[in-house]
């Protein structure tokens, strides 16, 4: 919680709990849920790095150093963007708790099942509904109140029920081919080992090689960088590379060993 909590420890699933995550995670009638990834640790690291990115900038430019302090709860809830503002707003309770798999603002926005596995299906606009109406399968589900979202927020249950209808009598592979020809956003629903061979993502994930000669595929940088290899060395051990850095800081050999000696360093 930054520094002026400096005895309240940071966990990623208690700060998950703390700070609403929870609460807006997994089916309304089932118990808040945590997320898959720790997305709270991941957001605190980034602002960890941004910031020496900052503090890197402010001394080359005016001299002076700076100091950082990373609070995971702040950081976490910077990313609340789409709820907290909603309390000023008169919100209802719906708009800021748990909405399993739908949208709160854009019907029909949710998974559903087919004949072989799952769809998510996004739809954003009253054009991408209509689009997706003038679909034959899916003609059934228009009507006049339905037009606008406004309306089909009325006939949310409705709705949701009628998709699922058509869903589940068709296949994966018609039913995005029928979404894609409507240009309405739609994905089957993979699982991680089906994410790691996207060809949109198979070559871009970075490697490393154990030191039993295993490899090891990883996750792709966010961004791809001109210069940057997708080969990372393995972690060193504990210690494998103290010799080396404080030689680099200017220290002999024969204090080296003498730090070791007396454990000050390992």
């Amino acid at each position: 919680m930054g520094s002026e909590y400096p005895d309240v420890p940071g966990y990623d699933p208690v700060i998950q709990a703390m700070c609403g995550y929870m609460e807006v995670t997994g089916d309304p009638a089932a118990a808040p849920t945590q997320m898959g990834l720790p997305v709270i640790d991941l957001k605190a690291g980034d602002e960890v790095f941004a910031n020496v990115m900052l503090a890197l900038l402010e001394r080359n430019e005016s001299g002076r150093g700076k100091a950082i302090h990373v609070s995971m709860l702040q950081a976490a809830a910077s990313w609340l963007i789409t709820v907290l503002p909603l309390i000023d707003f008169d919100c209802e309770p719906n708009e800021i708790t748990r909405a399993g798999n739908e949208h709160r603002k854009f019907i029909p926005t949710n998974v559903y099942p087919a004949k072989d596995g799952f769809v998510y299906m996004a739809i954003g606009s009253d054009v991408q509904w209509q689009r997706l109406t003038a679909v034959a399968k899916f003609a059934c589900l228009g009507n006049e109140v339905r037009k606008t979202n406004e309306g089909r927020h009325k006939e949310r249950r409705a709705i949701h029920h009628d998709m699922a209808a058509v869903m589940c009598r068709h296949s994966v592979d018609e039913l995005l081919a029928d979404l894609r020809s409507a240009t309405v956003p739609a994905t089957r629903i993979f699982d991680i080992r089906q994410v790691r061979e996207l060809p949109q993502l198979r070559e871009r994930l970075t490697r490393t090689v154990m030191p039993s000669g295993k490899l090891v595929r990883m996750q792709p940088m966010a961004v791809d960088v001109e210069t940057a290899s997708s080969e990372l060395a393995f972690p060193p051990r504990y210690g494998a590379d103290t010799r080396r850095v404080l030689g680099e800081a200017g220290c002999a050999g024969a204090e080296i060993d003498e730090l070791l000696a007396q454990g000050i360093v390992a």
